[in-house]
């Protein structure tokens, strides 16, 4: 839904509603100036946007957020059978 600067500050109960389930764009001048969105939908954003700041400085997090799940279930199998041949191991 796009509206102008001035209906949105005139309806903004009605445009807090709308973007619940939509964003809307406000126009000021004619041009594109903001969007208004769900706080839902910001949080979902701002979540997408973290982890590749926390990934690129970590490779140990890059990794594990590419094989979550293989990693995961390999420490469930440490944890159920341990480490073969552990009794070998200096350490």
């Amino acid at each position: 839904m796009d509206v102008t600067a001035t209906e949105a500050k005139n309806r903004l109960g009605q445009m807090l509603e709308h973007c619940q389930r939509e964003p809307v764009v406000i126009e000021k001048s004619g041009r594109r100036h903001s969007v208004l969105i769900s706080a839902a939908q910001y949080d979902a954003l701002v979540a997408a946007a973290a982890p590749a700041s926390e990934v690129a400085q970590d490779p140990g997090r890059a990794f594990y957020a590419k094989y979550k799940d293989w990693v995961d279930m390999q420490n469930d199998l440490v944890e159920k059978y341990g480490i073969p041949g552990e009794e070998f191991r200096a350490w």
